[in-house]
């Protein structure tokens, strides 16, 4: 069965290799350590048997908004609701806190991706050129509850 937890130092290169992975984007490994000393409650991952086959990174903003910066869920194991499991439980914790906002980037062709989330209330808000790396477009996304 698996397991969403918090973040523990000891994920750190199952994390970092699954993000290289699944991810366009190209990140530098001290940035997982840093986003999970700034906020470790929104650090969670999907573990399975001992595996880590998921991951979501958010941050607190300020004390109305939180932003999810990264999810990914290992290829083999998509389609299997490991994302929306770590997004419920960032969501539960968001509510927790009593903050009302939660936003993301999404890649403006990333259809499933935008689908994903307007499944649980995200609008998009705005359109924003040249966000990543490559020069692509981004949506801002924002579930207000």
């Amino acid at each position: 069965m698996t397991e969403i937890r918090t973040f523990e130092p000891e994920d750190t290169f199952s994390v970092i290799k699954l993000a290289s992975q699944t991810l366009t984007e190209k990140y530098n490994p001290s940035l997982f350590a840093y986003f999970y000393e700034t906020n470790p409650d929104g650090f969670i991952v999907a573990n399975l048997n001992h595996k880590i086959i998921g991951f979501l990174i958010g941050v607190k903003i300020n004390n109305q908004k939180t932003k999810i910066l990264m999810i990914s869920v290992s290829p083999q194991h998509q389609k299997q609701k490991i994302g929306t499991k770590l997004l419920e439980e960032f969501i539960k914790r968001t509510q927790k806190e009593e903050i009302n906002t939660i936003e993301l980037e999404v890649r403006i062709d990333n259809h499933k991706a935008i689908q994903f989330y307007e499944k649980y209330g995200f609008r998009k808000i705005i359109k924003i050129k040249e966000f990543y790396q490559d020069n692509k477009d981004a949506y801002t996304m924002q579930l207000r509850f």
